[in-house]
């Protein structure tokens, strides 16, 4: 959530960096309410001002045997009056607090102007395309030959866009995540955490989920809990509320979770295999980082998920979202592009992102910095990576020309096996 005070201060420089997202937002409403509110404000402290003399007059006046009860009538209707505009006042607070939570956060100045993901820039690049001397197979076709996936039963279980890991395959999804939070854990200085993947509806505001995006979401009406979309909204939120001191900063977390989305608006788009699911696991990185280096924090973060990809030795590329393709509650964004041969192209695998004070500011998340002075502090966050599109990443650089699959050697000690074939 941005700060009211940032907008009334620095109308225009909010006005124009919104305005590189492609959006309309109701700034010029925020500030008529906070200027309604602040006038408010003014009143009801007059009046309180004015009852608090009345009534340190009013024993001396019965002491003196005069009548109060005129006076004690006028303190009744100004003690209405207040109220009434304490009404007032908390209505405006709830309206500012709706409408800011509509409004995406700003790009960091150094993020491109864009439109969508072709306007993003390339930052590096790891690796060249695998080549083969073969006709390579889709992740889905390989993965049903080696009866190591099962979509039809999947989709009789579940629906479409579900999957069923089986044998060797179960085994290798598990070997991944089992790989990276040791990696994040050993060598790279994260907390593992276990969470809840149910979570509450104010979690999800505070990650910046609701109310913008429910619609992605899948709800359990009776709680009115949601199926975690991803990690970040669990991890993050296990500082809501909650002042913490610098020197402990940053905290770096990381969890395993399953995550659930809806993909609502994806009809049509990677329909087949494990790309883009209803269901799917992932290890998630989290920092809580002091402002004066959050930004290198990004540059950390990115650095840890990209090392996931080097040590398996897959092609990958890194690149800068534009203003187009940046997320709701991010102010800068790397995307992890892993290369996939099916697709002939470098696929999403992980998003890293520094979201400032923006989610810290919508989940009161605090700190104490080096003066004694409580200020937000700021959230990060990164996929070490999706599990699902490792696993497809996998079996398509590693793919054999007789449809086996060589196991990557950070992966063999997990699995116990250097090949994967059918049984």
């Amino acid at each position: 959530m941005l700060d009211i005070r940032r907008i009334r201060a620095n109308t225009q420089e909010v006005k124009d960096a919104l305005k590189k997202r492609g959006g309309d937002y109701p700034l010029d409403r925020i500030l008529e309410l906070d200027e309604e509110r602040r006038q408010l404000i003014v009143q009801v402290e007059a009046k309180k001002a004015n009852q608090n003399a009345v009534s340190k007059e009013i024993p001396k006046l019965k002491k003196e045997g005069k009548d109060v009860a005129p006076i004690l009538e006028e303190m009744k209707g100004l003690s209405d009056e207040i109220a009434d505009l304490d009404t007032k006042v908390k209505a405006i607070d709830e309206e500012i607090k709706e409408t800011l939570l509509g409004i995406p956060n700003t790009p960091a100045p150094e993020v491109a102007e864009g439109t969508d993901d072709s306007d993003n820039v390339e930052m590096r690049k790891f690796g060249t395309p695998t080549e083969f001397t073969f006709e390579p197979k889709a992740h889905w076709d390989l993965g049903v030959d080696l009866d190591i996936l099962d979509f039809e039963r999947a989709t009789k279980i579940s629906g479409t866009r579900f999957s069923v890991f089986k044998g060797l395959g179960g085994r290798l999804e598990r070997s991944i995540v089992n790989f990276m939070l040791d990696l994040h854990t050993f060598d790279q200085d994260y907390i593992e955490v276990a969470t809840p993947v149910l979570v509450n509806r104010n979690s999800m505001i505070g990650t910046g989920q609701l109310p913008k995006f429910e619609q992605d979401m899948f709800h359990v009406p009776s709680k009115d809990f949601f199926l975690a979309p991803t990690a970040e909204v669990p991890v993050t939120n296990l500082h809501r509320d909650e002042i913490l001191d610098y020197k402990d900063l940053p905290i770096n977390y990381t969890a395993y979770t399953p995550c659930f989305r809806q993909e609502a608006g994806s009809a049509g788009r990677d329909t087949r295999g494990l790309i883009r699911n209803h269901q799917f696991d992932k290890v998630e990185l989290v920092k809580f980082a002091n402002p004066k280096d959050s930004f290198e924090q990004l540059e950390r973060l990115t650095g840890d998920a990209e090392e996931v990809l080097k040590l398996l030795e897959i092609p990958y590329r890194v690149v800068m979202l534009c203003t187009g393709d940046l997320g709701f509650s991010s102010t800068k964004t790397y995307d992890i592009e892993v290369w996939m041969p099916s697709y002939g192209r470098y696929v999403e695998i992980s998003s890293c992102s520094n979201f400032i004070d923006y989610q810290a500011r919508r989940g009161n998340m605090r700190y104490r910095n080096e003066e004694g002075k409580v200020e937000y502090l700021h959230t990060l966050n990164g996929s070490g990576l999706a599990v699902g599109r490792t696993f497809a990443a996998i079996l398509e650089n590693y793919q054999n020309e007789d449809g086996t699959i060589r196991v990557p050697k950070v992966l063999q000690k997990y699995m116990g096996v250097e090949v994967i074939e059918k049984k």
